[in-house]
Protein backbone atom coordinates (compact mmCIF):
# COMPACT_ATOMS: atom_id res chain seq x y z
CA UNK A 1 0.00 0.00 0.00
CA UNK A 2 1.51 3.53 -1.50
CA UNK A 3 1.77 5.76 2.01
CA UNK A 4 0.16 9.06 2.12
CA UNK A 5 3.04 11.24 2.06
CA UNK A 6 2.99 14.69 0.46
CA UNK A 7 2.86 13.94 -3.56
CA UNK A 8 6.68 14.38 -4.78
CA UNK A 9 7.70 17.53 -6.31
CA UNK A 10 10.59 18.95 -7.99
CA UNK A 11 11.58 21.41 -5.84
CA UNK A 12 12.31 18.89 -3.65
CA UNK A 13 16.04 16.91 -2.39
CA UNK A 14 16.40 14.16 -0.64
CA UNK A 15 18.27 12.87 2.30
CA UNK A 16 18.57 8.66 2.87
CA UNK A 17 19.57 6.81 5.69
CA UNK A 18 21.47 3.54 4.28
CA UNK A 19 20.34 0.53 6.55
CA UNK A 20 17.24 0.44 7.89
CA UNK A 21 16.11 2.48 5.43
CA UNK A 22 17.54 1.75 1.67
CA UNK A 23 18.37 -2.06 2.96
CA UNK A 24 17.55 -4.45 5.67
CA UNK A 25 19.28 -4.53 8.74
CA UNK A 26 21.36 -7.62 9.10
CA UNK A 27 23.21 -9.48 11.34
CA UNK A 28 26.21 -7.94 10.66
CA UNK A 29 27.11 -4.76 8.41
CA UNK A 30 28.89 -6.68 5.53
CA UNK A 31 25.18 -9.16 5.57
CA UNK A 32 23.64 -6.33 4.09
CA UNK A 33 22.19 -6.62 0.42
CA UNK A 34 20.77 -4.16 -1.77
CA UNK A 35 17.96 -4.27 -4.18
CA UNK A 36 19.72 -4.83 -7.49
CA UNK A 37 17.26 -1.89 -9.10
CA UNK A 38 18.13 0.46 -6.16
CA UNK A 39 21.14 2.35 -7.56
CA UNK A 40 19.02 3.14 -11.00
CA UNK A 41 15.78 4.10 -9.25
CA UNK A 42 18.08 6.76 -7.04
CA UNK A 43 20.12 7.83 -10.23
CA UNK A 44 16.22 8.15 -12.13
CA UNK A 45 15.28 10.03 -9.16
CA UNK A 46 18.82 12.56 -8.92
CA UNK A 47 18.24 13.57 -12.62
CA UNK A 48 14.85 15.47 -11.77
CA UNK A 49 15.91 16.40 -8.62
CA UNK A 50 18.69 17.74 -10.45
CA UNK A 51 21.38 16.41 -8.36
CA UNK A 52 19.70 16.66 -4.97
CA UNK A 53 19.92 13.30 -3.62
CA UNK A 54 22.46 12.57 -0.76
CA UNK A 55 22.96 9.42 1.12
CA UNK A 56 23.84 9.91 4.66
CA UNK A 57 24.74 7.38 6.55
CA UNK A 58 26.56 6.09 9.65
CA UNK A 59 28.75 3.82 7.20
CA UNK A 60 32.09 5.01 5.44
CA UNK A 61 30.81 6.27 2.31
CA UNK A 62 33.18 4.16 0.74
CA UNK A 63 31.40 1.11 2.07
CA UNK A 64 27.52 2.57 1.50
CA UNK A 65 29.03 2.59 -2.45
CA UNK A 66 30.45 -1.26 -2.77
CA UNK A 67 27.00 -2.17 -1.26
CA UNK A 68 24.89 -0.44 -4.11
CA UNK A 69 27.75 -1.16 -6.72
CA UNK A 70 27.77 2.64 -7.55
CA UNK A 71 29.93 5.96 -6.91
CA UNK A 72 29.64 9.42 -6.36
CA UNK A 73 26.53 10.19 -5.14
CA UNK A 74 26.43 13.19 -3.14
CA UNK A 75 26.98 11.60 0.14
CA UNK A 76 27.72 11.97 4.62
CA UNK A 77 29.53 8.87 5.40
CA UNK A 78 30.28 8.82 9.43
CA UNK A 79 27.12 10.77 10.73
CA UNK A 80 29.05 13.83 8.57
CA UNK A 81 32.83 13.33 9.24
CA UNK A 82 32.99 12.21 5.49
CA UNK A 83 31.35 14.68 2.97
CA UNK A 84 30.92 14.50 -0.66
CA UNK A 85 28.81 17.59 -1.49
CA UNK A 86 28.19 17.34 -5.40
CA UNK A 87 27.94 13.63 -7.59
CA UNK A 88 31.72 13.01 -8.69
CA UNK A 89 33.42 15.64 -6.34
CA UNK A 90 36.31 13.82 -4.20
CA UNK A 91 35.28 12.67 -0.72
CA UNK A 92 36.54 14.82 2.46
CA UNK A 93 37.15 14.18 5.85
CA UNK A 94 36.77 16.23 8.75
CA UNK A 95 39.76 17.29 11.20
CA UNK A 96 38.40 15.38 14.38
CA UNK A 97 40.66 13.12 16.92
CA UNK A 98 39.47 9.28 16.15
CA UNK A 99 39.06 7.31 19.37
CA UNK A 100 42.74 6.74 21.02
CA UNK A 101 44.47 3.56 21.76
CA UNK A 102 42.87 3.51 25.46
CA UNK A 103 39.17 3.40 23.81
CA UNK A 104 39.87 0.85 20.81
CA UNK A 105 41.95 -1.54 23.27
CA UNK A 106 39.33 -1.39 26.14
CA UNK A 107 36.13 -2.53 23.56
CA UNK A 108 38.44 -4.61 21.62
CA UNK A 109 38.91 -6.99 24.96
CA UNK A 110 35.37 -6.47 26.18
CA UNK A 111 34.20 -7.75 22.46
CA UNK A 112 36.72 -10.68 22.30
CA UNK A 113 35.41 -12.24 25.56
CA UNK A 114 31.80 -12.13 24.62
CA UNK A 115 30.84 -14.06 21.57
CA UNK A 116 28.46 -13.00 19.46
CA UNK A 117 29.56 -9.25 20.27
CA UNK A 118 31.01 -7.22 16.85
CA UNK A 119 33.41 -4.59 17.08
CA UNK A 120 33.67 -2.54 13.70
CA UNK A 121 36.04 -0.45 12.98
CA UNK A 122 35.65 2.58 11.12
CA UNK A 123 38.90 4.35 11.46
CA UNK A 124 37.38 7.61 13.14
CA UNK A 125 34.68 5.95 14.71
CA UNK A 126 34.02 2.53 16.64
CA UNK A 127 30.87 0.57 16.54
CA UNK A 128 30.02 -2.18 19.05
CA UNK A 129 26.94 -4.71 17.47
CA UNK A 130 25.16 -6.73 20.09
CA UNK A 131 22.37 -7.88 17.40
CA UNK A 132 23.46 -11.58 17.93
CA UNK A 133 23.72 -11.10 21.98
CA UNK A 134 20.83 -8.77 22.86
CA UNK A 135 21.20 -9.91 26.63
CA UNK A 136 24.14 -8.08 26.75
CA UNK A 137 22.97 -4.53 25.87
CA UNK A 138 23.55 -3.18 29.19
CA UNK A 139 26.60 -4.39 29.83
CA UNK A 140 27.22 -3.11 26.20
CA UNK A 141 26.08 0.17 27.20
CA UNK A 142 28.21 0.20 30.66
CA UNK A 143 31.56 -0.60 28.66
CA UNK A 144 30.93 1.73 26.00
CA UNK A 145 30.40 4.84 28.40
CA UNK A 146 33.57 3.82 30.55
CA UNK A 147 35.68 3.38 27.17
CA UNK A 148 34.93 7.33 26.33
CA UNK A 149 34.91 8.71 30.23
CA UNK A 150 36.83 12.37 30.56
CA UNK A 151 36.97 12.05 26.43
CA UNK A 152 35.19 15.06 26.10
CA UNK A 153 36.25 14.48 22.43
CA UNK A 154 34.22 11.96 21.51
CA UNK A 155 30.50 11.09 21.94
CA UNK A 156 28.22 8.10 22.17
CA UNK A 157 25.43 7.16 19.50
CA UNK A 158 23.11 4.25 21.10
CA UNK A 159 21.30 3.14 17.55
CA UNK A 160 19.45 0.03 16.73
CA UNK A 161 21.29 -2.86 18.48
CA UNK A 162 24.77 -0.70 18.36
CA UNK A 163 26.92 1.90 20.34
CA UNK A 164 28.99 4.37 18.24
CA UNK A 165 31.51 6.18 19.53
CA UNK A 166 32.39 9.20 17.23
CA UNK A 167 34.40 12.30 17.68
CA UNK A 168 31.58 14.86 18.93
CA UNK A 169 32.04 17.00 16.28
CA UNK A 170 29.57 15.41 13.22
CA UNK A 171 26.09 14.47 13.53
CA UNK A 172 23.62 13.68 10.51
CA UNK A 173 21.78 16.93 11.11
CA UNK A 174 24.63 19.19 10.53
CA UNK A 175 25.20 17.12 7.46
CA UNK A 176 22.17 17.87 6.12
CA UNK A 177 22.63 21.94 7.39
CA UNK A 178 26.00 21.30 5.15
CA UNK A 179 24.01 20.13 1.82
CA UNK A 180 21.56 23.13 2.39
CA UNK A 181 24.11 25.79 1.97
CA UNK A 182 25.74 24.76 -1.80
CA UNK A 183 23.86 23.81 -4.85
CA UNK A 184 22.04 21.64 -5.80
CA UNK A 185 20.58 21.68 -2.38
CA UNK A 186 20.35 25.28 -1.47
CA UNK A 187 16.59 26.42 -1.99
CA UNK A 188 15.15 23.23 -2.12
CA UNK A 189 13.10 21.44 0.65
CA UNK A 190 14.60 19.03 2.63
CA UNK A 191 13.19 15.26 2.74
CA UNK A 192 15.20 13.04 5.55
CA UNK A 193 14.68 9.27 5.66
CA UNK A 194 15.85 7.46 8.15
CA UNK A 195 14.83 4.60 10.50
CA UNK A 196 16.88 5.14 14.05
CA UNK A 197 18.01 7.47 16.67
CA UNK A 198 20.88 9.13 15.44
CA UNK A 199 18.39 10.02 12.23
CA UNK A 200 16.54 12.41 14.54
CA UNK A 201 18.82 14.91 14.01
CA UNK A 202 18.46 14.88 10.33
CA UNK A 203 14.38 15.07 10.60
CA UNK A 204 14.91 17.92 13.15
CA UNK A 205 16.74 19.76 10.47
CA UNK A 206 14.96 19.13 7.54
CA UNK A 207 12.20 20.49 9.72
CA UNK A 208 14.50 23.71 10.35
CA UNK A 209 14.58 24.22 6.52
CA UNK A 210 10.68 23.91 5.76
CA UNK A 211 10.87 20.01 4.59
CA UNK A 212 10.18 17.11 6.49
CA UNK A 213 11.44 13.79 8.03
CA UNK A 214 10.23 10.06 7.12
CA UNK A 215 10.90 7.83 9.97
CA UNK A 216 10.95 3.62 8.62
CA UNK A 217 9.50 1.33 11.36
CA UNK A 218 8.23 1.76 14.77
CA UNK A 219 9.39 4.76 17.70
CA UNK A 220 8.92 7.83 19.02
CA UNK A 221 10.30 10.30 16.34
CA UNK A 222 10.72 14.34 14.94
CA UNK A 223 9.19 13.08 11.81
CA UNK A 224 6.67 14.33 10.27
CA UNK A 225 5.81 11.15 8.69
CA UNK A 226 6.13 7.52 8.83
CA UNK A 227 6.36 4.24 6.95
CA UNK A 228 6.25 0.73 8.45
CA UNK A 229 9.32 -1.54 6.19
CA UNK A 230 12.53 -0.73 4.29
CA UNK A 231 10.38 -2.82 1.39
CA UNK A 232 7.13 -0.05 1.80
CA UNK A 233 10.03 2.71 1.23
CA UNK A 234 12.14 1.06 -1.35
CA UNK A 235 8.90 0.95 -3.34
CA UNK A 236 7.80 4.38 -2.84
CA UNK A 237 11.05 5.50 -4.26
CA UNK A 238 10.70 3.32 -6.90
CA UNK A 239 7.16 5.48 -8.24
CA UNK A 240 8.86 8.55 -7.47
CA UNK A 241 10.25 9.00 -11.23
CA UNK A 242 7.08 9.00 -12.50
CA UNK A 243 5.19 10.98 -9.94
CA UNK A 244 7.49 13.44 -10.58
CA UNK A 245 7.33 13.76 -14.16
CA UNK A 246 3.65 14.56 -13.37
CA UNK A 247 4.52 17.08 -11.38
CA UNK A 248 6.43 18.76 -14.00
CA UNK A 249 3.84 18.20 -16.63
CA UNK A 250 1.41 19.88 -14.34
CA UNK A 251 3.74 22.36 -13.39
CA UNK A 252 4.12 22.82 -16.73
CA UNK A 253 0.89 23.34 -18.44
CA UNK A 254 -0.23 25.85 -15.37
Amino acid sequence: MTPYFPAPRTDWCLFLDFDGTLVEIAESPDAVRAERHLAATLTAISARLGGAVAIVSGRPIAEVERHLDHEGFPAAGLHGLEMRMRAGQPISRADASAPDAGVRDALASFAASRPGLLLEDKGIALALHYRARPDLADACRDAVKGAVAGRGNLHVLEGKMVFEVKPSAADKGRAVRRFMDEAPFAGRVPVFAGDDVTDEDGFIAAAAFGGFGIKIGAGETAARWRIGTVAEFVRWLVAMPGRLDRSARETASQ
